[in-house]
């Protein structure tokens, strides 16, 4: 018998069908072909379905994430950061003192209250020179409360809190003379140092830097040459895993991409499917499409062929 081309064109893309997904050939409605190929001596592969445990009982249309080649549960992990490998030579413990008093800036200060802030601060000028920093900070807070509006008093303070290891203060005389001039190098240089010393790289380099520009000097130069690398490996460790967590959420929204086509593609399938009815197909082109559409919604297909 000779069948006329366009059958066995159609034949053709039946067994490449079954070369494809062998497992066709174990559906029972096939049990009469699977029966021919044994007679002839085929090999018949174990069904892989049976093999795996079970069917997949999803309806039609419905994707099980685990059975997606693009999905990863990797890609939905939080992405642990792994720990920054920083020289925290000179980092203390902060101090947890209650707050030392600050002036009133509302106070109107006359020339008297000055030239007794003055005093007073060129006494702890001698008391630093001397180490006794406690008593240099008692001076300088009695010149604070003459005069609260000079920044210098509270920046000068905030040095001395330096020396005694307690930063928290330091930055809060820091922060008081800064609000009074912003421009203070000194307000700058004593807060950087302040933060290097309870480990905060980045800020401390930041105000580093800004004393540096408003009026530098060697003991500047010296703190950066230490927070700088610091900063630094924070900074490249932060993009590496912004860079991370960026390519995550692209792989992520693509799979959603990915997944929705694939659903919408499963909607189009199932309406050129008149389940139990007999659909004519007269191409090659369309028996391919129909055979890929039963393929994504797990449909069976049984192919008649009929001489023409």
């Amino acid at each position: 018998m000779v069948m006329d081309a366009s059958k066995l064109a159609e034949l053709k893309l039946f067994v490449d069908q079954c070369k494809s997904n062998p497992s066709i050939v174990h559906n029972p409605s096939l049990s009469f072909f699977k029966s021919y190929l044994q007679s002839l001596g085929a090999r018949i592969p174990p069904d892989t379905q049976t093999d795996k445990g079970g069917v997949n009982m999803a309806e039609p249309g419905q994707h099980s994430d685990s059975k997606d080649p693009n999905f990863s549960y990797e890609e939905d992990d939080d992405i642990v950061e792994s720990d920054v490998e920083l020289d925290n030579t000179g980092v203390v413990e902060p101090d947890n003192d209650p707050p030392q008093m600050m002036g009133d800036p509302s106070v109107e200060v006359t020339e008297d209250m000055r030239d007794a802030a003055q005093s007073e601060k060129l006494k702890a000028s001698d008391a630093i020179s001397e180490g006794m920093l406690d008593e240099a900070v008692n001076y300088l807070t009695e010149a604070i409360m003459l005069n609260p509006t000079y920044a210098i008093l509270y920046a000068t303070r905030a040095s001395v809190f330096i020396k005694l290891s307690k930063p928290n203060a330091a930055i809060l005389d820091a922060d008081a003379a800064l609000e009074i001039n912003p421009d203070s190098a000194k307000g700058y240089k004593v807060r950087g140092m302040a933060r290097a010393m309870l480990g905060r790289w980045e800020e401390a380099a930041s105000d580093l830097h800004v004393a540096s520009k408003l009026d530098y000097d060697e003991e500047i130069g010296s703190v950066l040459k230490k927070v700088e690398p610091n900063a630094h490996k924070i900074e490249e460790h932060r993009r590496k895993y912004d860079r991370l967590r960026k390519e995550r959420e692209l792989k992520r929204t693509e799979r959603q991409r990915q997944q929705q086509k694939a659903e919408a593609q499963d909607q189009e399938a199932l309406s050129a499917f008149k389940d139990g009815q007999v659909i004519g197909i007269h191409s090659t082109g369309e028996l391919e499409t129909k055979l890929n559409a039963a393929t994504r919604t797990s449909r069976l297909v049984i192919l008649y062929f009929t001489a023409t």
